[in-house]
């Protein structure tokens, strides 16, 4: 694959592109993929979202009397990275401002994603630098797609996410790519979300408070996931409204706007601030399960 890096690890592989320094395969020992492979339904895998997350009303952003175009998730997955490092098990991708990031986000910034392999585990890292001399407002999100179910002889209904701490808060939901105003009730009992294409009638289910760092993607045999971050703040679990063969666990740190806001982007809730000089970093890990037959 042109202009790609595969890592090795212990029981893992993974393959990443520099187009938007996105992750295309993760595999076990056996060569077996966990990760969707961008079928007709979502051609994407695992798409960096910066800097935002989800969508701004009416697509602009608006800064010091500007208005700005940005479209949904950001400009970063669209973008060829340059690659800062590479070796056999890590490699780091950079995105710098220039003229055409500029043109929609007014900011100087570098964003360094760094993949590393460990035993049965990839970990990737997010690094926003604020090269500029003006607070720098940012989200960063990860999207990662896998596949639906895991094992073709399984359901999607044999499948739940199961979260490290019980989660009783409400979660958001959208309406037309918008953070409706009022939470709804969680559809996770206890610490178990059962899986369903009915769950994402309307769009992604986004936890703004999730108690948990940690939740694991599994069936009742069979491989599994397990996935954790840190310095995120939300999370989304998203598929595609009426079905598709994939599912996101998506760590974020912001999300879409609220359908009423229409302020300044430094404004809106979510964002981090990035002092000039100043760095951010948030991670987050997938462990692969080999799990019983």
């Amino acid at each position: 694959m042109a202009d790609s890096q595969t890592l090795h690890g212990d029981g893992i592989s993974a393959v990443i592109v520099g187009q938007g320094a996105e992750l295309v395969s993760l595999r076990d020992e056996r060569g077996f993929e966990f990760l969707w492979q961008a079928g007709p339904e979502w051609r994407r895998h695992s798409p960096v979202l910066f800097p935002i997350v989800g969508r701004l009303k009416g697509d602009q952003l608006r800064h010091r009397g500007g208005i700005y175009p940005m479209t949904q998730h950001g400009f970063a997955r669209d973008k060829p990275f340059a690659w800062a490092q590479r070796s056999s098990r890590s490699c780091t991708l950079a995105l710098t401002d220039d003229a055409d990031t500029r043109a929609r986000y007014p900011f100087a910034f570098r964003l360094d994603v760094t993949y590393t392999l460990d035993s049965r585990q990839l970990g990737v890292t997010f690094e926003i630098s604020n090269t500029g001399d003006e607070p720098l407002p940012a989200s960063i999100g990860a999207h990662p797609a896998f596949n639906w179910p895991l094992l073709p002889d399984l359901a999607k209904a044999d499948y739940k996410l199961a979260f490290a701490e019980d989660e009783p808060a409400p979660v958001r939901r959208l309406k037309d790519g918008l953070l409706l105003a009022a939470p709804q009730p969680t559809p996770i009992e206890g610490r178990t979300l059962a899986l369903s294409e009915r769950l994402f009638d309307d769009d992604a289910v986004i936890m703004d408070r999730p108690a948990s760092a940690t939740v694991r993607y599994a069936a009742d045999h069979g491989p599994a996931i397990e996935m954790s971050w840190q310095g995120m703040e939300e999370l989304g679990i998203w598929s595609k409204p009426g079905g598709a063969p994939f599912l996101c666990i998506e760590p974020w740190h912001g999300m879409a706007s609220p359908a009423d806001f229409d302020g300044e982007f430094v404004d809106k809730p979510g964002l981090m601030l990035i002092e000039p000089g100043a760095k951010r970093s948030l991670s987050y890990w997938i462990r692969l399960e080999q799990g019983r037959p």
